[in-house]
């Protein structure tokens, strides 16, 4: 199947002003030229790699017109999948493109599976795994941040260091096997314990500045879960609504409004933050409101950030208390709301039941303490060293967990060599960890696991 000629539709499903029809294979031209005709009846085989040309496509059974098309030819190798490739634009909208694939696929394509372009262009080696991956990280990207990542991770910059630091396995562990098999060779140095460990302690620490990033990095390209926590009318919808510039959530003064919780993503400082509104915790009789609270409390499990959100013209409740003993454990900022009237709130007791964490005071009514707000949040997760270009910056859950297994061979290794365990036997974790790390370009991957990770992609990419 890997060799049959693919189509599939390109661009968004629904109305537009123009859509693509994307093929791949041999056979690609060749399909092309049967339903396609030109003014001056030029065929596509003859034309240069990397032209456009106009005209018609023509139902090769009843002769009739299907659409007016511009169609692209780009002919192996210099292509996304290293293969002949054919791109037909026709107009925008779901009949005029259903019409062109169908029409397409009788006449010898076939209906490609998710991801199965770029998985090809995997296969025929024109990008390795962690470039595929990075282009689906491109496509689901939320901030100009999340995309510089996924940029940069296509252009191969994760793949190189990773290379880098495999090519230093594995003279390591030819210099080892030489030690080994011909040790009467006196022109072999020979692989001293000290010459291992210099190399085994080099590509740890690579693999742990990796790791340092990738926190940040996995937040850049998922999105903070944050949660905006708070008695019922204290200003959680305000918060939301002002965040997301958009008035998303009902704002009311009466207690409860908020009955399910409401998601949005949110831009702050570059950070995507997936914001929820929950509906205001609180012991209810109301059995709506009781369902949103039991959900609300579901979801501060699953967060990453709390934002606390106290009424700063009322005194502190029992619930207020309830609420920080809650969330004593997790990551959360207090935002003392309704500044523009007058104090009631006891800001000493806050202090001590915040124990060290940031206070923001805001009238959202105003707009006020807002900038602040998003300071706040930036710098609890980043500590302003996000704006380097010179990291690199690991944000796939699936290289992070390969990291963390080809750290801990890695350091096996070290501490085996500082034992004084034989040469030899240190090399099976030095091995561990060069295999590992070949997973994430995918040089010693599993082709199930190929298969999976390419299912994930949108059709027609």
């Amino acid at each position: 199947m890997e060799t049959d000629t693919i189509a599939a539709i390109s661009t968004p499903m629904g109305e537009g002003a123009i859509a693509i029809v994307r093929l791949s294979g041999d056979e690609a031209v060749p399909i092309a030229d049967k339903i396609f005709k030109s003014p001056a009846n030029k065929k596509l085989k003859d034309q240069p790699s990397h032209t456009i040309h106009y005209g018609h496509l023509i139902d090769p059974e009843t002769g009739k017109i299907v659409e007016e098309v511009m169609v692209s030819v780009m002919k192996a190798p210099k292509t996304f999948t290293r293969e002949d490739v054919v791109e037909i634009n026709c107009h925008g909208g779901i009949v005029s493109v259903n019409r062109v694939l169908n029409l397409v696929l009788k006449n010898g394509a076939r209906l490609a599976e998710p991801g199965e372009f770029t998985k090809r262009a995997f296969l025929n080696g024109r990008i390795d795994l962690s470039q595929a991956e990075a282009v689906m990280d491109l496509i689901r990207a939320k901030t100009d941040r999340a995309m510089n990542i996924a940029l940069s991770q296509m252009d191969g910059k994760l793949s190189r260091l990773i290379k880098e630091l495999r090519q230093a396995l594995i003279e390591t562990l030819a210099h080892v096997e030489v030690n080994i098999d011909y040790p009467e060779y006196d022109d072999v140095e020979e692989m001293t314990v000290p010459m291992l460990l210099e190399k085994c302690t080099w590509v740890r620490d690579e693999i742990k500045k990796l790791l340092r990033t990738s926190s940040q990095g996995k937040i850049l390209r998922e999105g903070l879960s944050t949660v905006i926590l708070g008695r019922p009318n204290v200003g959680k919808s305000s918060l939301l609504n002002t965040l997301v510039h958009e008035n998303k959530a009902i704002v009311t003064d009466i207690a409860g409004t908020t009955r399910d919780i409401i998601e949005e993503y949110v831009n702050i400082r570059g950070v995507p933050l997936r914001l929820v509104d929950t509906a205001g915790i609180r012991e209810t009789e109301d059995i709506v409101e009781r369902i949103g609270v039991e959900r609300s409390r579901q979801v501060l499990k699953e967060a990453d950030l709390i934002l606390l959100v106290l009424n700063g013209s009322e005194p502190l409740t029992k619930e207020d208390e309830n609420l920080f003993e809650t969330i004593k454990d997790m990551n959360f900022i207090v935002v003392i709301n309704k500044m523009d009237l007058p104090q009631k709130i006891d800001l000493e007791k806050v202090k001590e039941l915040a124990n060290g964490r940031r206070i923001v005071a805001t009238s959202l009514l105003k707009e006020e303490g807002v900038d602040e707000l998003e300071e706040a949040i930036a710098e609890l997760f980043f500590e302003g060293q996000i704006e380097s270009d010179d990291l690199t910056y690991v944000s796939n859950a699936r290289h992070i967990s390969i990291l963390e297994q080809a750290l801990k061979a890695i350091e096996d290794a070290i501490e085996s060599a500082k034992a004084g365990v034989p040469v030899d036997i240190i090399q099976i974790d030095v091995t561990r960890t060069w295999e590992l790390l070949g997973e994430i370009i995918g040089d010693t991957v599993h082709e199930s696991l190929i298969d999976q990770l390419f299912s994930q992609f949108c059709l027609g990419k």
